[in-house]
């Protein structure tokens, strides 16, 4: 009878779930309520973790429980260190949850609600967690190694080479932008910096309490959520002195910064990065879980359509088709390549048993997947015209150009009415001189959750004071990936060094440590300072690649879990990974292949084309400058996008060969696992 039962009630939330996407796809008439699209994520998320997650892990990876991980095996103190299950998922998900959940959604909100819903939903349980956790479980049954390491071992040196080259590059590529991004966050911001700030010091003496022995995790947990909350109420009642203090200018944060990501990556992890992370994801997913209890309280109605005009790559938030660069736009929160990273640098490291894959791998993934949904939730409950405005690519001080932007908003339609009176009266609200044109999508989520948090906790200045905080939240998000991001890389140089300097591979070598994570730090650290001193140079340039690139990284990692699964003698399963690596390897090179030549995506050559037909026209002064800057962005762009495309197809198409030959019996099969450990009986 409670099987039934129990069938009954699955059954009833699988078409629960399936009526809300329904109700979402299909009603046209009047706004759809936001509470259709909590319904089917909440059931999604309970049906992909119930049952597929469940599969998963007991028919295709087989986890064995008994088994000591790397964790275990390789235990040092510093790198890899035996962590209570709960800690490892604070630290994964704020390592995995950085900017994309947050931003990704709401600038695909251009293309309407529908098409990042769906992609979301079906991504992240399909698709990013199946890719986190078997990334996540091949780690951990070879001592921890990268993701470039594993792939030289299962399949060859060159392909292994490449593999590491990519990711570096990549790795660079992605550190400097997120630098970039908290920079411009807390360059005005003496609350968020205070808060984050005040976090290092409480996950310092939680790490220190917990490593002692003499504290639990859940005293430990109590004391930092205690302290984080005081850090973030005291971080409004600062004296002007300190506000003054704490005021930065872009290049002292970018020197902040780099040196905090130094700290954190040669530091034992138990010291500063695992407890951080920690804390930090209470603050995460306290404030996003506020949000979905104050959205289900509201029922706001999502202003935005469902499908908008700007699906033929019309828009100007993203310039480009919905497909593929929906699936481009909504990495984190749906498929991410850099989870791969984080799956197979710090998390393997600290897991202490294999039965814990599922929760920290594929459980992060999808609470991920609902912290995404919120975000699309926020941006288009706003006013349609309210959202491009926000989002225009305009100077705001420039009343010509913002009054034409606004004009060209209105001739969209009347459901896209906006005026400047009325941006100008949310700034005032907002407690901002401008709203319009600040792009990037970070402040259209925070008016978003700003609006819902000041109808349910109203005041004089609740829509600035929540603004603010929103801000500084998204900061706290991003910074986590930054620093979990600087050691994983550490790990993957080391990797590549090790081929030519053996001694360099050893995580135990302090000199290893501390010399990789310079020359890395020094990389995007480099890109990040240039991006402060001079926001229209080189950093500017690698942002249209940021997600194109992130996505081939899913790529790699999908070859990775392929093989290993073949390797097996699963080769039954391999479309758990096979199935998802085909999809993101035809919506990235198609992505990259438009980003260089159409005009319809904002294309490099085009864009080339225009700016030297514009030069030789005769331009001069300041235009000429910006023409000239612009263009060697463009042809940095062409050429970084064409090697890192390169460098994926080849290795898919060795990952291919040796699929060939591995499943037609031409090879015989050699899994590169570390010897097996059973864990102690008493464990």
């Amino acid at each position: 009878m409670k099987t039934l039962l129990r069938c009954l009630l699955w059954i009833a939330i699988s078409l629960l779930g399936t009526a809300a996407v329904a109700v979402a796809a299909f009603q046209r008439n009047e706004p759809v309520n936001a509470l259709w699209l909590v319904v089917a994520g909440v059931c999604t998320f309970a049906v992909a973790y119930r049952f597929y997650s469940a599969w998963l892990v007991a028919k295709v990876l087989t986890v064995d429980d008994r088994r000591a991980p790397a964790a275990v095996t390789c235990s040092d103190g510093k790198d890899f260190v035996p962590t209570p299950k709960w800690v490892v998922f604070g630290h994964h998900f704020a390592a995995i949850a950085g900017p994309g959940p947050l931003v990704g959604p709401v600038l695909a909100a251009q293309f309407g609600y529908l098409p990042g819903t769906l992609w979301i939903l079906v991504g992240a349980t399909l698709g990013g967690g199946v890719h986190d956790a078997v990334v996540l479980f091949a780690s951990m049954r070879r001592k921890g190694k990268s993701l470039g390491q594993m792939l030289k071992e299962e399949l060859n040196p060159v392909i292994g080479l490449i593999a590491m080259v990519s990711l570096l590059a990549i790795m660079t590529v992605i550190l400097a932008v997120l630098g970039l991004v908290v920079v411009n966050a807390l360059a005005e911001s003496p609350w968020g910096l205070f808060t984050i700030a005040a976090t290092i010091p409480l996950a310092m003496v939680m790490g220190l309490a917990i490593k002692s022995g003499r504290v639990g995790v859940t005293a430990a947990s109590i004391f930092g959520v205690v302290g984080l909350l005081v850090a973030v109420a005291a971080g409004q009642y600062l004296t002007p002195d300190m506000k003054a203090m704490l005021t930065l200018k872009k290049t002292d944060l970018a020197w902040a910064i780099m040196i905090y990501g130094f700290a954190a990556s040669v530091l034992p992890v138990w010291l500063l990065l695992a407890p951080r992370d920690y804390l930090s994801t209470f603050m995460k997913l306290g404030t996003v879980a506020i949000l979905a209890v104050f959205i289900v309280v509201l029922a706001p109605p999502l202003h935005m359509p469902a499908i908008t005009p700007f699906i033929d790559g019309s828009g100007f938030v993203v310039a480009a088709p919905v497909f593929p660069f929906v699936c481009i736009t909504i990495a984190c929160g749906a498929i991410s390549g850099f989870h791969a990273l984080i799956s197979s640098g710090t998390t393997p490291k600290l897991l202490a048993r294999e039965r814990d894959i599922r929760l920290v791998g594929y459980g992060s993934m999808v609470v991920e997947m609902l912290v995404a949904l919120m975000a699309i939730i926020a941006a288009c409950a706003l006013q349609p015209g309210q959202y491009f405005a926000i989002n225009s690519p305009v100077d705001p001080n420039d009343s010509v150009a913002v009054a034409a932007q606004i004009a060209k908003i209105n001739s969209y339609g009347p459901e896209y009415a906006v005026t400047v009176p009325e941006m100008e009266q949310l700034a005032s609200d907002l407690g901002e001189p401008h709203i319009i044109g600040k792009i990037g999508g970070a402040p259209t989520f925070a008016v978003g959750m700003a609006h819902m948090f000041a109808k349910v906790i109203p005041g004089k200045t609740a829509l600035s004071l929540w603004y603010h905080f929103a801000i500084m939240f998204e900061a706290l998000f991003i910074l986590t990936t930054l620093d979990a991001g600087t050691r994983v890389g550490r790990f993957i140089l080391q990797d590549l060094l090790g081929q030519f300097v053996p001694r360099m591979r050893d995580t135990g070598s302090w000199f290893a440590n501390v010399t990789c994570t310079g020359l890395l730090v020094a990389a995007w650290g480099y890109i990040l300072y240039q991006g402060a001193i001079d926001p229209e140079g080189i950093a500017k340039s690698l942002w249209p690649i940021f997600g194109i690139a992130n996505q081939l990284l899913a790529v790699i990692a999908f070859c990775l879990g392929t093989t290993v699964l073949i390797k097996m003698g699963k080769a039954r399963y391999a479309w758990t990974t096979g199935i998802p690596m085909v999809f993101l390897t035809v919506v990235t090179f198609s992505a990259g292949i438009m980003k260089i030549w159409s005009p319809q995506a904002a294309g490099f050559l085009p864009t080339i084309a225009k700016l030297e037909a514009a030069i030789a026209a005769g331009l001069s002064g300041p235009a000429l400058k910006k023409a000239e800057t612009s263009l060697v962005n463009a042809k940095v762009d062409v050429a970084i996008t064409v090697m890192f495309l390169i460098f994926v197809a080849a290795i898919v198409i060795g990952c291919a060969r040796e699929w060939f030959l591995l499943i037609s019996k031409r090879k015989t099969p050699v899994l590169r696992e570390s010897d097996y450990v059973q864990l102690p009986d008493d464990a």
